[in-house]
């Protein structure tokens, strides 16, 4: 046989061979499996150890609900450090500021307002407590939206948006779509967070001792490091129902440490979700369980 029809027959016997697939990585393989015939738009992104990257339905624009309020209490440090003023600094609310029908453990606390609260009281109401009030509060007297928006991009962070206020979606649910992030964008900005010094360790341990004391949502990533040495820092997010009767979106985004030293951000959004909240919290429970088991089976790399 000629070399040249040597050659041919080789390329026509490949092309009759059935394509071998690119093996997916282990963690996304589970992951894809964990989220399988779920009624929602599930997203999910995972960096462990800074370098190992896993995303699942990173292509979707997912509502962020209170997750936003990680970003703006970057943006809030950031403002008060540049202009050299304390986190005891404090400001004055009224009334006005405390709007009913809505989560607030502010109002609840000070129905009639006319107080003066520092910054940094107002950040724990809005990152361990999620407080819609304590949010515009601080998005009206220190960075606003767009002043948010613009310092997270500062970063070389894209794949987002921060356009609306607690207010604007609690009276336009169609809103809460406009404040959106890519699961990649959002543990790309906990990666900036506690790798990058882009804030002085004094109102980078606030913000962090903030997120590692989250009260809200204990039934979605942290569940299943309870009990366990791990700990984690991270900031839910709930929205109400569209005029599907689905839930807009319900999400937890954190920074995990293990006693081995090993790390990892995780975000995981749940859009759309035809699940009751219970159910959707377990969802993320799950995918959280699944990390965190992938990452303390594997081997230790030196």
């Amino acid at each position: 046989m000629r070399i040249p029809r040597l050659i041919a027959y080789i390329f026509s016997l490949a092309a009759t061979l059935p394509a071998v697939a690119m093996p997916r990585h282990e963690l996304e393989a589970r992951l894809l499996n964990t989220v399988s015939g779920k009624r929602a738009q599930i997203g999910i992104a995972v960096v462990i150890n800074g370098t190992d990257t896993v995303t699942v339905n990173n292509d979707i624009r997912y509502p962020m609900m209170s997750v936003f309020k990680f970003h703006q209490a970057l943006a809030v440090a950031d403002y008060m450090e540049r202009r050299g003023l304390p986190l005891s600094t404090a400001i004055r609310i009224g009334r006005e500021d405390l709007r009913e029908n809505t989560h607030s453990p502010l109002r609840d606390a000070s129905p009639q307002g006319e107080r003066e609260i520092t910054v940094g009281e107002l950040l724990v109401y809005t990152l361990q407590h999620s407080d819609n009030n304590a949010c515009d509060i601080l998005f009206d007297r220190t960075a606003g939206t767009d002043a948010t928006d613009a310092y997270i991009r500062s970063l070389g962070i894209e794949g987002f948006a921060i356009s609306a206020n607690e207010n604007d979606m609690h009276a336009d649910p169609g809103r809460c779509y406009d404040n959106w992030t890519t699961p990649l964008d959002a543990v790309r900005l906990l990666e900036i967070f506690t790798t990058r010094p882009i804030l002085s360790d004094e109102y980078r341990s606030f913000v962090t001792d903030l997120m590692t004391g989250c009260r809200t949502g204990t039934d979605r990533l942290a569940r299943p490091l309870l009990g366990t040495e791990a700990v984690i820092g991270h900031k839910t997010g709930t929205g109400d129902k569209n005029e599907r009767g689905e839930i807009i979106g319900l999400n937890d985004i954190g920074f995990v440490t293990l006693p081995d030293r090993q790390r990892y951000t995780i975000a995981v959004f749940v859009r759309d979700s035809g699940h009751t909240d219970t159910e959707t919290a377990g969802i993320i429970a799950d995918i959280s369980q699944t990390v965190y088991e992938y990452v303390t089976e594997r081997p230790r790399r030196p």
